[in-house]
């Protein structure tokens, strides 16, 4: 497993990086031995530190409460895990029938939550994040949970203007967090790539972590400057989601949202994911094997996110980073239009 610096810290993370929504029952609840598999297969699959991803919105805290026991449970030492945590969400007891931030995605919770992003908020959210992780692990990565969502609630351009400088004020938080040496790396992760680029110039960042966007299926000639960009200034950038929501490996949502062949809209979906299977089949890789090996293509992507709530399909999680797919799968890839002919990143053709 190859291991690369994050920016100009001192950190240094492997090509893959663990999710943990799945510890947050989403989608299902999972039992607590399942959770318990997931974790120690990442621990033992990996000889270096591993990198895990969580935040206090997956599964209201569950996530960081199950991870923080599991570690312990194991035997685990601070030096062998690297717990990235986003924040802004907080944790607080559930008074309704099912949770009120995201109705009908986490299964089982005791907690609801509720968004604080601000200068103290931001704070509150990490101090209740190290009480859930249980006090002995705290978090060497820190980030706002999706701030391009926050954004896109604004009622107007006031309000929106309103909510970006409380997300200002929140780094301005971590960073102070980090110079007091609580925190080693900052960083910001949204689905939307564009929210990242105005923070830059924003705020001091380690790390970026792009969701939904720089994807065997898409992959925009803007975004790819602006990787670029991040890659000159040092910015490790970290690429999450590039199944789209699982669809390209054979999964009912897209980006999140479900989808129905019978629906017109989604057909060039299911029309693009058959012929990326004929073309896998063909060459004898995996859909998964061909988005990670795309994803982690473009100079300073130096990591991929994959998330899984099966123990045994982390093995296969590992293999897809260090897989090498063939310089013919790439030209037949172009040839389908299922990769942009100007994409400058793949293996000589």
């Amino acid at each position: 497993m190859d291991y690369h610096q994050l920016g100009n810290t001192e950190i240094k993370i492997p090509s893959i990086v663990f999710g943990t929504s799945a510890l947050g029952n989403l989608f299902v609840e999972q039992p607590y031995k399942t959770k318990h598999e997931i974790i120690r297969e990442c621990i033992n699959n990996i000889a270096g530190p591993i990198v895990l991803d969580s935040a206090g919105k997956y599964g209201a805290g569950l996530a960081l409460e199950v991870l923080g026991e599991n570690l312990e449970a194991l035997g685990i030492s601070n030096h062998d895990v690297i717990i990235s945590n986003k924040l802004g969400w907080i944790a607080k007891p559930l008074k309704t029938p099912e949770p009120t931030f995201e109705p009908g995605a986490w299964i089982g919770l005791k907690n609801d939550a509720e968004q604080r992003i601000s200068y103290e908020g931001i704070l509150e959210c990490w101090e209740q994040g190290n009480k859930l992780l249980g006090g002995r692990y705290k978090p060497k990565m820190v980030s706002v949970h999706d701030p391009d969502e926050y954004l896109a609630a604004a009622k107007d351009g006031l309000d929106w203007t309103n909510r970006f400088d409380n997300i200002v004020d929140a780094y301005h938080a971590l960073a102070e967090l980090k110079k007091e040496g609580k925190v080693k790396a900052i960083g910001v992760g949204a689905k939307n790539w564009k929210i990242i680029r105005a923070l830059t110039t924003e705020v001091d960042l380690d790390w970026v972590m792009i969701a939904n966007s720089m994807t065997i299926m898409k992959h925009p000639t803007d975004l790819l400057d602006f990787i670029s960009e991040l890659h000159r200034e040092n910015i490790g950038i970290i690429n999450s989601a590039v199944f789209h929501s699982g669809f390209l490996t054979g999964g009912n949502y897209f980006d999140y949202q479900p989808t129905n062949e019978d629906n017109q809209k989604n057909r060039s979906l299911f029309e693009y994911r058959k012929t990326f299977n004929l073309i896998c089949e063909k060459f004898t890789i995996t859909p998964a094997q061909a988005c990670v090996a795309f994803g982690i293509s473009p100079p300073g992507v130096i990591s991929i996110a994959l998330n899984t709530s099966d123990p045994r399909r982390v093995k296969e999680n590992i293999k897809t980073v260090t897989t090498k797919v063939p310089a013919e799968f790439w030209q037949e890839m172009v040839e389908a239009r299922l990769i942009d002919e100007n994409y400058p990143y793949l293996p000589a053709r």
